[in-house]
């Protein structure tokens, strides 16, 4: 796919997220309400103003986009499902900036969210499509535990990588999220305690593995001199990509390598531009994964990489700046639209404990979809604070 550069008069004009819950009462009707109400408070708009609606949500079907823009009352002139799992939010935002350059609106909501908890993510992950319930499921697939367990064991015995080495993406993810009251995860935790940690699937221990919740988080996209002063977040650079490499069982890479160039070459910057990253962390090898095919680290060398850096916000390499997924939990399909919502706040200037130092550029990557022995679904933006 040849490289398109994306106006660079549109970008996010707010954002918004709930609380985040173990267990909730609440419908995920309520979830997405919720959050889009905090993005247009962000934003100083008015639900009035939206006329494009995308949302990402695993258990929104039998309803879809268009029901419920009916149940938020808003009469969009363009609508969005997304498709790519964790991956899907992020797009969502490429999308819709696509959309507002087309004329097929002028402000968009996405929105991401889910209500289950860990019974519900089990019978998620059993139908999530035909290739699991029909092959994976009969067969004994334990969920994603397994499968990237799998992967996590491949890379170690591939490139040496080390639980060690690992282990500090989790470890220095918790130090940030004790500065995010909103992280359900909040206690300290030492590498020894991650190393120690319950077996789940070998060699996946406890603090490899995301906590399913409740939540939704949302941005709105619309033209920046909509935006609050000093507020905007501009989108340099954005791509998808789905199953990559097609039919490679548990792959030690994903579609970041096809796009990676065009990424950069859009947005006129590399890696070493990059002042935080946020990226999907539905287990600690599959950040490592994305550090390597986004260009920070050559492949395999992850490994030394983590063991040179630290992760925390004010470290040398600020990843996850509020936790990420790993500690705050992962409300399904919001889990990839939290590293937009903390990237936006970051170039805000509204991290508070957590602020990475003068932050004005960033990289959010998202991750997703599960399908038979991979994930099937990548994207990534790279932000700037339009200021």
């Amino acid at each position: 796919m040849s490289s398109r550069l994306l106006p660079r008069d549109i970008g996010i004009l707010g954002y918004g997220s709930t609380q985040y819950v173990k267990k909730t009462q609440k419908p995920l009707i309520t979830e997405l309400a919720e959050a889009g109400r905090a993005a247009l408070a962000s934003a100083g708009l008015k639900k009035s103003d939206i006329d494009g609606i995308a949302i990402g949500a695993f258990e929104l079907p039998p309803d879809n986009t268009v029901t419920t823009a009916e149940q938020l009352g808003l009469s969009p002139s363009w609508a969005y499902l997304t498709t790519g799992g964790g991956a899907g939010p992020v797009a969502s935002v490429i999308q819709a900036i696509r959309a507002i350059e087309a004329g097929q609106a002028t402000t968009v909501l996405c929105v991401a969210g889910d209500v289950y908890d860990v019974d519900g993510l089990f019978k998620l992950l059993d139908n999530f499509g035909d290739a699991l319930t029909s092959y994976g499921t009969p067969h004994g697939f334990g969920g994603a535990n397994g499968l990237f367990g799998i992967v996590q064991r491949k890379h170690m015995e591939t490139y040496g990588t080390r639980r060690e080495d690992l282990g500090r993406i989790s470890v220095d993810q918790r130090a940030n999220a004790r500065a995010n009251p909103a992280a359900l995860l909040r206690g300290p935790m030492t590498i020894d305690d991650y190393l120690n940690a319950r077996m789940i699937a070998d060699p996946i221990r406890l603090f490899d593995c995301v906590l399913p919740c409740a939540g939704a988080e949302a941005v709105i996209v619309g033209a920046l001199d909509r935006a609050p002063a000093g507020k905007g977040v501009r989108v340099l650079s954005g791509y998808e990509q789905h199953n990559h490499p097609a039919g490679e069982i548990s792959p030690l890479r994903g579609g970041w390598e096809l796009f990676r160039d065009r990424l950069y070459d859009d947005a006129g910057l590399g890696p070493k531009d990059m002042q935080f990253v946020q990226a999907y962390d539905d287990y600690p090898i599959m950040a490592a994964i994305q550090i390597e095919d986004l260009g920070f680290c050559e492949k395999g060398e992850v490994g030394p990489f983590l063991g040179a850096n630290t992760m925390t916000f004010d470290g040398s390499f600020p990843l996850n700046t509020g936790g990420g997924q790993l500690s705050c939990g992962q409300c399904g399909a919001g889990g990839g639209m939290i590293g937009l919502t903390e990237a936006v706040r970051q170039l805000r200037h509204e991290g508070e404990g957590r602020q990475v130092p003068n932050a004005t550029r960033g990289l959010v990557s998202g991750y997703g979809m599960i399908g038979y022995g991979h994930g099937l679904s990548t994207s990534s933006v790279i932000l700037e604070r339009a200021s």
